[in-house]
């Protein structure tokens, strides 16, 4: 039922832009995906819903080429495999930046760790007058949840200036492989503060905001803020104390 409700919302969110056809993927859009070899580094910090884990760092080198059709950016990586009526399927390749170990909470005191991953999956996605309209299916290819993960996603980038900002809201249906890997606990993992918890399937909600701009010492400076809305059936875990959460990343890049 949610990955069908998040079909739905993909129709609902998407009727508005395709009811209108005609133009190219848009102007802005272009001038803030140029083409080319880059190189830089970016900041990600996640606040974390774990009861007593209170922000992850992730440090992101970026060496990179974005091109007509395939991409590297750091570890994120993407193909533009075929095209069809502005439709383009792309294969992707990016990191999960999900996991844990004892150290970082009293509340994973006696639990197995939960490692990082890999996805690797398929996407849809409709560029037309700056709006974009994505749908994508990753899966965990190293195998350390065995589960996947389906985004629907709509957004528009909009200029002011020397000033790029793009609002998105995309919705996410997590299996219950996924979210029983990352949020439940098993029996012989409990603690004082646990009890047995099996992960179901879950749809969370995010909102994001991109700010860009390429007036600072010659390269291009983003900043991306996401906040999103989880779903009971990670909220209810006994090692969750929170049900939304915000994060930031901050990018800067040069042309080579």
């Amino acid at each position: 039922m949610k990955y069908l409700a998040l079909c739905w919302i993909l129709v609902l969110m998407s009727s508005a832009v395709f009811a209108d056809v005609n133009g190219n993927r848009g102007e802005v859009r272009e001038r803030i995906e140029p083409k080319g070899y880059l190189y830089g580094f970016g900041l990600g910090l996640n606040q974390e819903i774990y009861a007593g884990y209170d922000y992850r760092v992730i440090p992101l080198p970026i060496i990179g080429y974005r091109g007509d059709n395939f991409r590297v950016l750091g570890p994120f990586v993407s193909y533009d495999a075929m095209e069809f009526s502005d439709i383009e399927l792309t294969i992707q390749l990016a990191p999960r930046f999900q996991g844990f170990d004892e150290s970082d909470s009293f509340i994973f005191e006696n639990m197995e760790e939960r490692k990082f991953s890999m996805d690797a999956g398929l996407g849809l996605s409709y560029e037309k007058k700056d709006w974009k309209i994505g749908l994508s299916s990753m899966f965990d290819v190293l195998g350390r949840s065995k589960g996947y993960e389906a985004k629907a996603n709509i957004s528009r980038v909009f200029r002011k200036g020397p000033l790029f900002f793009e609002p998105s809201l995309s919705v996410s249906y997590l299996d219950s492989n996924h979210v029983d890997y990352y949020y439940g606990v098993k029996a012989n993992e409990t603690n004082e503060f646990t009890s047995e918890y099996l992960g179901q399937s879950a749809l969370n909600t995010t909102f994001s905001l991109s700010l860009a701009t390429p007036v600072f010492l010659g390269g291009f400076t983003q900043v991306v803020v996401n906040y999103t809305w989880y779903d009971s059936a990670i909220t209810k875990s006994p090692l969750v104390e929170d049900d939304s959460n915000i994060s930031a990343r901050f990018l800067f890049s040069k042309f080579f």
